[in-house]
């Protein structure tokens, strides 16, 4: 996400471990929607902790980043008390300032706590024995669509289970609605669709350990390969992430294919269109294959350099592990929640006026515990920048196929980082 959770008691009483502070200010850094779900956690927050003083600084998606890597650069001058971290991010900061955070095992982060959220969600946020940050947001993918542009051309999105599905439904409903594309896609700028299904299928840049690249295994090779099909067939419109937007409210899309998350965006940027959007599970490449990936997400982090870190993990463990403070996000800005518990609270299973008294919600959160772990690595975004490039060039038939695309990508991948192909 570069974007560019009902009360319920307490999972478990917040001063587990060491005693926590009772007072005192913390800072917080973030962006856009997600700093605003941040601040509508203070007020249940401090019902529990009425003399913690909560800021929240919403500085910018790429700011947060620059201005912590900075300060972590400087020894932690300048630093807030928590910054939120993109998990596809994480480990630029735990390999290049391993110091510059807390492992939360030492304010008492235990093995149990972190059993309440998904393999996935952690992989990137642990070294080792540390555990750097607390899993907030997730992005298990889903397919947002108009229900009348799907209805028109007689197209039930029960039927869609495969990509082939999604194709052959695109051509019927474009052919039914004059002027509207059945998805968006930034193919100059992201690489969105090929991540999601290879996720799904259970490939990624690199091994799960992180010590090899995985890019152009057959998973990944049969996901840049239905990318291009989609292309291809005439499906896709290209539209950065504004045009998107704009195209959602003004009715020349019929499907966005995202991460959750992205139920925020549709709801609090289209507001007129209400009631006329649906959800239904992201396709496979097979009729029984998996559907369920993720895309985006973040975490909290404690800096080494907080003078009140006994507090700042207060907020972390009301905020994160508790229903109350997950539930309040996902319900004014649709901040999915990595909280397991969280599938199983009273509002998830609700109809949700926007989407025509759908329980979106539930049909989402079910995918979770489906999601394969993909491992950014230190090295995902200079990963990220080539595989971009080599879409580009395969989309405009600049190789011969999908292998060949990412072989290239392989062999860049590996003289920029010095990890090994597998």
């Amino acid at each position: 996400m570069r974007t560019t959770l009902t009360c319920a008691a307490l999972l478990l009483a917040l001063g587990s471990g060491p005693a926590l502070a009772q007072s005192g200010e913390i800072t917080i850094w973030s962006w856009n929607i997600a700093a605003s779900s941040l601040k509508s956690t203070v007020e249940g927050f401090n019902k529990k902790y009425p003399d913690i003083k909560v800021t929240v600084q919403d500085l910018g998606n790429q700011p947060t980043y620059d201005k912590s890597i900075a300060g972590c650069a400087a020894g932690g001058v300048g630093l807030p008390d928590i910054v939120s971290i993109e998990n596809g991010e994480a480990e630029n900061y735990w390999s290049q300032f391993p110091d510059c955070f807390v492992d939360l095992h030492t304010l008492g982060y235990t093995a149990e706590d972190q059993k309440k959220f998904p393999d996935f969600k952690r992989t990137e946020l642990e070294v080792g024995d540390k555990a750097y940050a607390m899993p907030w947001d997730s992005g298990p993918v889903a397919v947002f669509y108009r229900r009348d542009f799907y209805e028109k051309a007689g197209v039930d999105p029960a039927t869609i289970k495969t990509w082939d599905d999604f194709i052959a439904a695109g051509k019927k409903i474009q052919a039914a609605n004059p002027g509207v594309s059945m998805t968006n896609a930034d193919f100059n700028g992201d690489t969105e669709f090929f991540r999601m299904i290879s996720n799904e299928q259970g490939c990624a840049y690199f091994a799960e350990d992180g010590q090899s690249i995985t890019v152009a295994e057959p998973k990944c090779v049969d996901a840049m390969t239905k990318v291009k099909e989609m292309k291809d067939a005439g499906i896709v419109s290209s539209a950065d992430w504004s045009t998107k937007i704009t195209n959602n409210t003004a009715g020349t899309v019929a499907t966005q294919v995202y991460g959750g998350w992205y139920e925020g965006t549709v709801r609090t940027e289209s507001p007129k269109e209400s009631g006329k959007w649906g959800v239904y599970l992201m396709p496979s490449l097979t009729g029984d294959g998996p559907r369920a990936a993720n895309l985006g997400g973040s975490s909290l982090a404690i800096t080494s350099a907080s003078k009140n870190k006994e507090a700042a993990y207060a907020y972390l463990k009301y905020t994160l592990e508790t229903n109350d403070g997950q539930i309040t996000m996902l319900k004014d800005f649709g901040l999915v929640p990595s909280l397991i518990s969280a599938l199983d609270d009273p509002y998830v299973a609700q109809g949700q006026p926007y989407w025509g008294d759908q329980a979106v919600w539930k049909d989402i959160l079910a995918t979770l515990p489906k999601v394969v772990p993909s491992r950014g690595t230190q090295f995902q975004s200079d990963a990220e920048i080539i595989v971009r490039a080599v879409q580009t060039k395969y989309l405009a038939n600049g190789y011969p196929d999908a292998k060949a695309a990412l072989d290239d990508a392989a062999k860049q991948i590996a003289a920029a980082t010095g990890l090994p192909v597998k």
